[in-house]
C-alpha cells in the first residue's frame, strides 16, 4: 500500500493537483501505525476529474458508488484496482466540503520515507476522524491524543 501511496502522491505532484494524505496512512505517517486497506486522499472538488485521470494510469479505473456520510460533510468518491495478486485496492478521494474546509486550510507539508508530501494535520485528522465517528475512529482520536508518536 505504501508503494501505491508513493506512485500516487508522486502523479499528482506532476500534474499539480492539490492534495493531502488522510485516512489511515495518514495516522501512520503521524506516527502511529495501524492496519489500513485503502488510500485516502482529500482534494477539492474541482481536481476529481483531473485526479481521476491519473489515477487510472496506475490502473484505478472501477469506478465505486459515490458516498456522502454525515448530512454531506463527508463525500467520497472510490476508484478501485485489481493488483497483480488479484487483490482488489481502494482508493478513495475525499472531497473537500465546507464542514472540512479548515483540514484542508491547515494541512502540512512533511517528508516521509525520503519524499516530500502533503498530509492533513493532527488536528485536521482529529476532525475528519470525529466526523466519522466509528469505533476504530475513536480509538484513533485517543491515541493521537494521549500517545507519543
Amino acid at each position: 500500500l505504501l508503494e501505491e501511496l508513493d506512485q500516487l502522491v508522486s502523479v499528482l505532484d506532476e500534474n499539480e493537483i492539490e492534495y493531502a494524505v488522510c485516512g489511515g496512512l495518514a495516522l501512520t505517517i503521524h506516527g502511529f501505525p495501524r492496519a489500513t486497506f485503502d488510500i485516502d486522499i482529500l482534494i477539492r472538488a474541482e481536481s476529481l476529474e483531473k485526479a481521476y485521470e491519473v489515477a487510472a494510469q496506475y490502473g484505478y479505473d472501477i469506478r465505486g458508488l459515490d458516498m456522502s456520510f454525515k448530512e454531506r460533510a463527508v463525500e467520497i468518491r472510490r476508484v478501485s484496482k485489481i493488483d497483480d495478486d488479484g487483490e482488489v485496492l481502494s482508493l478513495d478521494f475525499l472531497l473537500v466540503t465546507p464542514k472540512v474546509e479548515d483540514v484542508w486550510e491547515t494541512r502540512e507539508n512533511l517528508t516521509w520515507q525520503n519524499r516530500n508530501l502533503w498530509i492533513v494535520s493532527r488536528m485536521g485528522l482529529i476532525k475528519m476522524k470525529t466526523l466519522a465517528g466509528r469505533a476504530k475512529d475513536l480509538i484513533d482520536i485517543d491515541r493521537i491524543e494521549n500517545e507519543e508518536s
